[in-house]
């Protein structure tokens, strides 16, 4: 007599609003939940407090799956070459190789926290051993549905979206938009100075990498950082008003009501 192997369930967190509201939504749904944590050595203060909260919450212990090679390791095999939205190296190496070798060659059903209002599709493993489910998007749970989570278990939305970040995972995403350079540069000064460091020539041909489309030395200049400041202003002006002018059904089920950038690393956003 034979015995199927049992099926695990993993719920890979980021330490954003979406994957954390998830786990708690699931938390007495799913009892045999594995809850992981891929933590490059990179991430925010902000973040890692997050997920010790939500930790604390579930009663249940969140799996470190940090990897051998730290960010800088790899760097260095890379030669230098800073990861960019055509090069996603960081992604590739340090999240979704963390997970998949964590899953290992066992069934297991991947809860991933892609809302009922979002229109995209999110990390989907390859392996025939992986089955991705989307629980929020079965149950028509929104941008509001997922706040209303949040704030009923006490932990309310993360930390760093107080100070104008929209996004977990690494201090130095390139997917950041220029306002959240400037936040980081105002709050977490020594972080900015750290990601900074890495624009330098690297050691092949020595070109000079940069996370964005300007060197953040230049970014960082008091006259450039009013001046991105104002431009982000304008542009939340500008969509309040587009929104005023909206029907109210649009405007409750539209994509993006938390202004967040979509279209970054998606096992770091969820």
């Amino acid at each position: 007599m034979t015995t199927s192997t049992p099926v695990r369930h993993i719920l890979s967190l980021s330490g954003g609003k979406d994957s954390t509201a998830l786990a708690i939504y699931l938390r007495d749904r799913v009892p045999e939940m594995e809850y992981i944590f891929h933590d490059t050595g990179k991430e925010l203060p902000d973040t890692l407090d997050y997920v010790e909260r939500l930790e604390a919450y579930l009663g249940k212990r969140v799996v470190r799956t940090t990897t051998r090679e730290s960010f800088d390791d790899v760097l260095r095999t890379k030669g230098g070459m800073l990861p960019s939205n055509k090069r996603r190296w960081c992604t590739e190496l340090l999240k979704l190789k963390p997970f998949e070798t964590y899953v290992g060659e066992e069934p297991c059903i991947n809860y991933v926290g892609i809302r009922a209002d979002e229109d995209r599709v999110g990390y989907v493993s390859h392996k025939p051993n992986i089955k991705a489910v989307f629980p929020f998007r079965e149950d028509g749970i929104d941008y509001d549905g997922v706040v209303r989570i949040l704030e009923d278990a006490g932990l309310g939305m993360p930390p760093y979206t107080s100070w104008g970040r929209t996004r977990s995972g690494c201090f130095f995403c390139f997917y950041q938009q220029k306002i959240e350079w400037v936040r980081l540069k105002q709050h977490y000064p020594e972080r900015f100075e750290e990601a900074k460091a890495y624009e330098k020539p690297n050691r092949v041909n020595g070109q000079v990498f940069y996370w964005g489309d300007e060197p953040l030395a230049e970014l960082e200049a008091p006259e450039r950082m009013a001046e991105i400041e104002e431009n982000w202003r304008k542009s939340q002006e500008r969509k309040r008003a587009r929104r005023s002018n909206r029907p109210l059904a649009n405007v409750l089920g539209g994509l993006g009501l938390d202004d967040s950038p979509r279209d970054g690393c998606m096992i770091c956003q969820l």
